[in-house]
């Protein structure tokens, strides 16, 4: 594999994969001038720094290796991130070959020794266009050739020499059989606690195929793997080619795998008896609940499924303990805002609304403030849809419309319970809104959820739901909007220098030339360069001056102005102080938050005007 084009690059107007030729003067030079621009590629996007770059090109010279070969080989970078770099260098398409990209019958229309020799390997063919691997996607006579023993059109893509020469070793044999390669996995790493049967009737050929092995292996691998790899959610879903599995880390979606055409009825099938469902109804969305013992716990997963027009898709949320930060000090919370977010929790009474998007974490954040309130000298009591964690010394009710218990029946019968604190799971409508109103209201202390975009905006969002401003005023005592930034990679954590228009963006022009945090990217982040999250929190107490705004129907502009002469934060801003504090890099709390008025945050906020970190300070 050449860490360069050593074939002519794309003249304006080729067409892909067909680069009109130029003459090459100097194949050396060019060689090394490729290689020369592959490190500047690599260091210009924050992937490795000057000094690593000047210590491989000191090492190359004299010898026939590649540079990239050697940033890979000495841990620097990653193939996966090497193969982005060159991709990016060539102007072609990278990828990183594995199990479900490949069609291993395709492999003969080339050959293997062929494939060998050529450094390539057939991926997929659509329409009479086949894609191929290789390790050099600029070579016009290795196109060419491929053309002519395939008769089809070649749509080339990057793949490292290494990648290719592994799988065309393992698809030499024939097709793979996948049975065998599933039956393989095993099936006692993940056990589902209470199976049931499914129903006694005529048996089919679809009930077999969820009974044989490789579909429980494949279900139990997908489970186990989204446990390890702390997943959130589990995506199966139809695709005209067969079935598509991802799994949402770090509150991205990431390919899993690709079971082969023929298996998806199974697999949701299989999914649908553990999470104890209606296999027969295929027509409306359901709901199922299965928990499974994986890694040595027990682990809850709420199962959803919804009729496409391909077929039937299922989302499994997965709910880990093992994953859930109850501490208030664990949530990510600056000091500032976590001595705020406390003194509004002691109040005695009174309503505590977090906001933010579906995913942003604010049952959680409800949940560490249940655990610093709880103690066996006051009656909690919640209501969610669904209950995700049991809390100890709490009293947990599940809404189920079905039969009619809703947020506000429940809201009515837990004003009969002698409550001291009620959280309410999420605020959905007029009704469940004027029911916890007036619960704070008449002594009692409210914690709640509502979907809104920031702090200030709240007030609004209970207006257009019928509350009048005169009951906000009175109830309100603070509230949390929140959203979930990644962290960088402790593994592969580098300096960079972002650019002028993120700085201007981030309100930080006058930090022009100033170095950064970012992930590289490695084998632990999954080339990501971030592992985990953090919580970025705007953290707006009601004041007297706040209450006498509302009050009098002030437009959320004007409290969002206010809400900053006292020292508050957007979230804009909160998560740009990550960033300075390196937990997060500067383009993940830029893409994560939203800025409402930009001139301002860009002219008017500094950051050492409030909350400047530590670090900076000293």
């Amino acid at each position: 594999m050449t860490d360069g084009p050593d074939n002519p690059t794309p003249a304006p107007g080729a067409s892909p994969g067909q680069p009109a030729p130029r003459p090459v003067a100097d194949a050396g030079a060019e060689r090394r001038a490729s290689r020369l621009r592959v490190g500047e590629a690599l260091l210009e996007q924050g992937i490795i720094t000057r000094d690593q770059l000047e210590r491989a090109l000191a090492e190359q010279r004299g010898s026939s290796r590649m540079l990239g070969e050697m940033l890979v080989e000495q841990g620097v970078i990653t193939s996966t991130v090497m193969v982005r770099a060159l991709a990016k260098c060539l102007g072609v398409r990278g990828c990183q070959l594995r199990h479900g990209l490949i069609d291993p019958a395709l492999l003969k229309l080339v050959g293997e020794e062929e494939a060998d020799r050529l450094r390539v390997i057939p991926m997929f063919k659509v329409r009479g266009v086949l894609t191929v691997a290789m390790a050099e996607p600029q070579s016009l006579p290795t196109i060419d050739r491929l053309k002519q023993i395939t008769g089809c059109r070649i749509r080339p893509v990057l793949a490292l020499e290494p990648n290719i020469r592994e799988f065309i070793k393992k698809y030499a044999g024939g097709e793979v059989d996948v049975d065998e390669f599933l039956a393989g996995l095993s099936e006692s790493d993940v056990e589902v606690v209470e199976r049931e049967s499914v129903d006694d009737g005529p048996s089919t050929d679809l009930d077999r195929m969820v009974a044989g092995s490789p579909i429980v292996n494949l279900v139990n691998v997908a489970f186990l793997t989204a446990v390890r790899d702390k997943a959130s959610d589990i995506h199966i879903e139809p695709s005209p080619r067969g079935t598509r599995v991802r799994y949402r880390v770090d509150g991205v979606l990431r390919d899993l795998m690709k079971p082969p055409p023929g298996m998806h009825a199974a697999i949701v099938s299989r999914v649908k008896v553990i999470g104890k469902m209606d296999i027969a109804e295929k027509r409306l969305p359901q709901e199922g609940r299965v928990r499974i013992v994986a890694e040595g716990r027990e682990i809850d997963m709420r199962v959803s499924s919804m009729p496409t027009l391909l077929g039937e898709k299922i989302v499994v949320r997965i709910l880990d303990k093992a994953n859930l930060k109850v501490r208030m000090e664990d949530l990510g919370m600056r000091p500032e805002a976590l001595m705020t977010f406390q003194r509004v929790l002691k109040q005695p009474h009174g309503l505590v609304l977090v906001t933010g998007p579906t995913g942003s974490g604010k049952t959680t954040t409800l949940y560490s403030g249940l655990e610093l309130l709880r103690s066996p000298e006051v009656n909690i009591v919640t209501v969610e849809d669904p209950v995700e964690y049991q809390l100890d010394l709490i009293n947990q009710i599940q809404v189920q419309e079905s039969i009619g218990m809703t947020f506000a029946r429940a809201l009515r019968s837990i004003l009969r319970q002698d409550p001291d604190i009620i959280m309410v799971g999420e605020i959905r409508d007029e009704a469940t809104a004027r029911v916890g109103v007036q619960a704070a209201l008449t002594g009692h202390l409210v914690l709640a959820t509502l979907h809104t975009n920031d702090a200030p905006g709240t007030v609004a969002r209970l207006a257009d739901m019928g509350i009048e401003s005169y009951l906000m005023s009175s109830a309100l005592n603070g509230i949390v909007a929140q959203r979930l930034a990644r962290t960088i990679c402790p593994s592969c954590q580098a300096k960079y220098y972002p650019t002028e228009a993120v700085l201007h963006d981030a309100g930080l022009d006058q930090h022009a030339g100033r170095s950064f945090h970012k992930g590289a990217g490695c084998r632990q982040c999954h080339d990501s360069g971030f592992q985990g999250r953090i919580g970025v929190y705007e953290m707006m107490e009601i004041t007297p001056e706040l209450r006498r705004m509302i009050h009098q129907g002030a437009p959320t502009h004007a409290l969002r102005d206010r809400h900053r002469q006292g020292g508050g934060l957007t979230l804009r801003e909160e998560g740009v102080l990550l960033a300075l504090e390196g937990r997060t890099s500067l383009e993940e709390a830029l893409r994560v938050t939203h800025n409402e008025d930009e001139p301002a945050a860009a002219d008017q906020w500094k950051p050492t005007d409030a909350g400047r970190p530590a670090r900076e300070a000293a």
